[in-house]
């Protein structure tokens, strides 16, 4: 099967980009934007989108549809099209592509598997694609399905064949972002704890003698983190729960769930990628980030 028009649901940051770049290349690509942010529907609009103004257009028109949702999102999304599939007979491929654990995964599958509706597991490792970007965003893909995802050319994306079992491709970005986003939850709650125990200058200057490259994320990335969350807050409780099915333990990623939690209670969290300042520093970030510890 080759998808001539692709259906993405929804248009954040990641959503948009990866829409635009399909349309770039050629791809007629829609969504519905009832029900999404004014925010959403401007990027939605701004990447080249087909608003078709209902979910089940969407799907009536759509040769393979792309969930890239918030993960705490996904099972309910899935649902919600597999009703709309069963009452109106159309067809399609479900990709699910969030950052979900294999066994979710699994789950979003069963609901598919009775409407013979083809599936696919995908994980999307990378920033959102730009054009002219240096390094391609990457979809690990895995499925049954998967082929026609393989199939897809845009400069901006690579996809990644994880073979037919369903999970392998959501087990990857698990374990990818358990470290990469994990470790931004660590370092933020060193400097949290830091921050309440009076040593955090004491430690920067420590950091920045013995630990630079640290040093360095630290000032680049935490300022930003409470833009994404609420997202990541749900990530994390997903890594866990995949951690915890592979006989490792689950705890680091229910603390690194904490500190998501803890920033989306900030003003801070109100932001989005589209409207970041270009420059925060981390002293402001780190006393937004502990004024809540500061209340209780």
């Amino acid at each position: 099967m080759t998808a001539a028009t692709i259906a993405i649901i929804g248009t954040g940051d990641m959503g948009s980009a990866v829409g635009a770049a399909l349309a770039r290349s050629g791809f007629r690509v829609v969504t519905d934007s009832s029900g999404r942010s004014p925010l959403s529907r401007k990027l939605a609009a701004e990447a080249g989108f087909e608003d078709l103004g209902s979910l089940e257009a969407v799907v009536g028109e759509a040769d393979l549809l792309l969930s890239i949702l918030p993960p705490a999102r996904a099972l309910t999304f899935a649902d919600r099209v597999a009703g709309v599939l069963e009452a109106t007979r159309a067809k399609l491929v479900f990709a699910d592509c969030n950052a979900v654990a294999p066994a979710t995964a699994a789950a979003i599958a069963g609901l598919f598997a009775p409407l013979a509706t083809p599936f696919a597991d995908a994980g999307i490792v990378g920033p959102a694609p730009r054009r002219g970007s240096a390094a391609p965003t990457r979809f690990y893909v895995a499925g049954e399905a998967r082929a026609v995802l393989l199939e897809l050319e845009a400069p901006e994306l690579e996809f990644i064949d994880m073979g037919e079992a369903v999970g392998r491709a959501s087990a990857l970005k698990m374990c990818y972002a358990a470290m990469n986003k994990g470790f931004d939850a660590l370092l933020t709650a060193v400097l949290m704890a830091a921050e309440q125990l009076g040593i955090r200058d004491e430690l920067m200057a420590e950091f920045r003698t013995s630990q630079a490259a640290h040093a360095e994320r630290m000032v680049t990335r935490i300022p930003y983190l409470a833009a994404t969350s609420e997202r990541f807050t749900g990530e994390m409780r997903e890594i866990a729960a995949t951690f915890a099915a592979a006989g490792v333990s689950p705890d680091f990623h229910r603390g690194a769930e904490w500190v998501y939690a803890t920033l989306a209670q900030t003003p801070l969290a109100a932001e989005s990628r589209a409207d970041l300042p270009a420059r925060r520093s981390l002293d402001e970030a780190i006393a937004a980030f502990t004024a809540p510890l500061k209340q209780r």
